[in-house]
């Protein structure tokens, strides 16, 4: 297939483009659309006070000048999580979901896709009559906004939230479980972000010719470096996602170009090297998940129809 027939995997930002700014900051977002990215991808938490807040940890440590739970904690006031700043320079306040639905409102970046990662802590029913009432109060939302939104959805029982409160709005499954993602998740969503190790062994490569053949999508994350970015290519993906944005734009340029020859400067010896892509270690990773996402919100089977292929 020469490079004009080829088609290549989208550019989503991961947090933007948070290689080179503070990661879910307005900075960040408009980073990886000047980058010429088609998509960015966000993490979700609820403030004390019903602010749908724009942020990836469930506690403000690791990447502010604050601290604690965000659920514990309210957006307004003196003492209101609007004042934190990121530690990581430059120095951004964090966004809140409006704010960032007012950026992909502004005409310049209407083409630009969101890909919004609802993090299990949250009540589901509660964040999406939020993200609902934010998504709908903008002109046109109907066909101008709620088609460039993915939810992208972790444990089951926040299908028929998601299905309830924000119906017209895509929906994907995350996570680095091929059989989750077959038994709860096949016929509920269009698009599966799984995780990069997920898909280099026996079984993630059938699971990709099973979603190929069923006409779903397949985002991988988090991809930011190129050996693993022309792998990503040759699976025929549909969306990279990754911290950075350039590298794989650039990337993408040159193979637009001469694909043969690009790829030949990436091999895939490094999915024999690298133990991590081993199926025992990604069998250890994907149970490790899933007690953790049922240590958070419970059993997957608990009042679950399975979504069996």
């Amino acid at each position: 297939m020469s490079a004009a027939q080829r088609t290549l995997p989208e550019c989503w930002g991961h947090r933007g483009a948070s290689a080179a700014f503070p990661e879910n900051t307005l900075a960040s977002f408009e980073a990886a659309m000047r980058d010429g990215a088609e998509g960015i991808e966000s993490d979700v938490h609820i403030s004390a006070d019903d602010v749908v807040v724009m942020f990836h940890d469930p506690s403000l440590d690791r990447t502010t000048n604050g601290t604690g739970l965000i659920r514990e904690q309210n957006w307004y006031g003196e003492e209101g999580m609007q004042h934190l700043r990121t530690v990581k320079k430059p120095v951004q306040a964090i966004p809140t979901f409006a704010e960032a639905v007012e950026l992909l409102m502004k005409s310049e970046n209407r083409h630009v896709k969101f890909n919004v990662d609802v993090k299990p802590q949250n009540n589901p029913g509660r964040l999406f009559f939020l993200m609902h009432s934010i998504i709908s109060s903008h002109e046109g939302w109907q066909t101008v906004l709620a088609p460039r939104i993915l939810l992208g959805l972790w444990h089951p029982t926040f299908l028929p939230h998601a299905q309830e409160h924000l119906p017209y709005c895509r929906r994907s499954y995350i996570g680095g479980d091929t059989d989750i993602a077959r038994k709860y998740f096949w016929k509920d969503v269009s698009t599966f972000s799984m995780s990069f190790g997920s898909m280099t062994t026996v079984d993630g490569q059938r699971f990709r010719k099973e979603c190929k053949a069923a006409g779903k999508n397949i985002m991988v994350w988090t991809v930011n470096d190129p050996e693993c970015m022309m792998e990503a290519v040759r699976w025929d993906v549909d969306v990279i996602l990754t911290d950075r944005t350039k590298t794989w734009l650039g990337l993408r340029s040159a193979l637009q170009v001469d694909y043969d020859k690009i790829a030949r400067q990436h091999g895939r010896l490094f999915l024999w090297t690298t133990m991590r892509y081993y199926t025992p270690v990604q069998i250890f990773a994907r149970r490790a998940s899933k007690t953790r996402l049922e240590n958070i919100v419970g059993p997957f089977e608990a009042g679950v129809v399975p979504s069996v292929q």
